[in-house]
């Protein structure tokens, strides 16, 4: 079963345009180490690895039902790569007891998400699945 639902758009020269002024500051206030690396490790492309990922966190906050209040943090959300390169969203601290909040007694919830990009703008989508445990 669907649990939530969030998308999310943003403006790959507004991050550009942040990042410049703010660097580390704004880097270390919402993105994890992992994701820093793997956006420094794009340099044809760093502002928008870091759109897309602020997008993904703002679509899995909706999706989560929140939005980024009720003490979510920015890196209680972290989106890493599998070695295929399909996004995954790991979530902890406040996001992740929210997701244990909202799951099913018997079941396990999983995060869907995708991204993309066209200049100016990247794109997040989140879904979050209730999948019940196999029985036996």
């Amino acid at each position: 079963m669907i649990l939530g639902i969030g998308s999310d758009l943003a403006n790959i020269d507004r991050i550009e345009a942040t990042l410049a002024r703010y660097g580390a500051r704004f880097r270390d206030r919402v993105f994890t180490d992992e994701e820093q690396r793997k956006a420094n490790s794009r340099p044809r492309s760093i502002a928008a690895t870091y759109a897309k990922r602020w997008a993904a966190k703002e679509a899995c906050s909706k999706a989560l039902g929140t939005g980024l209040r009720m003490g979510i943090s920015w890196k209680d959300m972290a989106v890493t790569n599998l070695m295929t390169g399909q996004p995954v969203m790991q979530v902890t601290g406040w996001a992740a007891a929210r997701l244990a909040e909202m799951t099913p007694e018997g079941h396990a919830a999983v995060i869907h998400v995708t991204l993309t990009d066209d200049h100016p703008w990247a794109q997040a989508f989140v879904v979050i699945e209730a999948r019940p445990f196999p029985k036996g």
